[in-house]
């Protein structure tokens, strides 16, 4: 019975997401067509004559009215699966995004992992040692992660442990060496989300009377924290854990430059460019599809962890 109310909840999202991404197509679509640029021109150079210019734009269909574009591209996704070509290599988006994608999954996975490794654990000890010292420091070090930009913390990431001490390469993307620096740049400021949402959501728990009950019994500080307060406390982070993966996943544009990775964020930035529209709507989609899928893998969790949410999906 639950593993049927289940699938039909995951059945309504994913056609809950149709309507989504054709409004996100519509948008970024839209921006694309009204703004100033040529994607001929950049194919072709200054230096190609009005006549050929004219003559690509008219091949490419871009001498076609807005609506007539992009009913043609919602067929090509529709009825063909494609999502077309692109405008300057003439390779199909799906290459293009193929190419780039395990860069970017890779950054977006071990910034995650950085995340986890170093939030939760700060979060439960400030929670338990609230207002100590070690917390006051804590919060400190939190704000000032969710305070600093990405790309001015990559810059002196680069400086100290490439430039000054040698321990790491500055650009690449060919080892794990290579993914150490990023990795730290981007997950900084998930890990100031995570500090700050476990240390809050484990002192509204171990406020609880059942907490106070299991201390009371004679249970031990360990099994307190990790058995009964931590458990309780996941449903939150959980949420936060999944919301920081997506934004990793469309974020990482500023990491993907300063550290040259060849990721989806890179790719984008360079079609936007080149007004490349094909390859800037799939990595658009690609986002917004992935952030879906992982907000719907956060749902499910949810009801692994307090399985008292399963009866909300009826």
């Amino acid at each position: 019975m639950c593993e049927d109310i289940m699938l039909k909840y995951i059945i309504r999202r994913i056609v809950l997401l149709i309507p989504v991404m054709l409004g996100v197509a519509t948008i970024v679509f839209s921006l694309l067509y009204f703004t100033p640029g040529d994607p001929v021109r950049n194919k072709l150079g200054t230096n190609a004559s009005p006549v050929e210019v004219q003559k690509l734009r008219e091949k490419m269909g871009l001498n076609d009215p807005f609506l007539v574009q992009f009913v043609r591209y919602l067929k090509n996704i529709l009825f063909r699966g494609s999502l077309g070509d692109s405008y300057i290599t003439e390779q199909p988006v799906v290459l293009e995004i193929s190419a780039r994608v395990g860069a970017t999954i890779k950054l977006a996975v071990a910034s995650t992992i950085v995340a986890l490794a170093l939030g939760i654990p700060l979060g439960i000890v400030s929670a338990i040692k609230q207002y100590s010292v070690f917390d006051h420091i804590t919060m400190i070090f939190a704000l000032i992660g969710l305070s600093m930009p990405v790309f001015w913390l990559g810059l002196l990431i680069i400086l100290l442990f490439s430039v000054k001490l040698g321990w790491f390469p500055s650009s690449g993307f060919s080892s794990f060496k290579h993914l150490v620096l990023p990795a730290l740049a981007l997950g900084a400021q998930s890990v100031a989300v995570l500090t700050r949402m476990t240390r809050s959501s484990m002192l509204e728990t171990i406020r609880q009377d059942y907490i106070r009950t299991a201390r009371a019994k004679g249970q031990k500080e360990r099994i307190v924290v990790f058995k009964h307060a931590l458990g309780n406390s996941l449903i939150p982070v959980i949420t936060v854990v999944g919301i920081q993966f997506g934004q990793l996943m469309g974020g990482a544009v500023m990491t993907e430059i300063i550290f040259s990775i060849p990721g989806i964020g890179r790719l984008m930035i360079d079609s936007i460019k080149l007004r490349d529209a094909p390859v800037v709507l799939g990595c658009v989609l690609f986002v917004a599809v992935t952030f879906a899928i992982v907000n719907l893998i956060v749902d499910i969790l949810y009801t692994y962890v307090d399985p008292r949410i399963k009866t909300q999906y009826t």
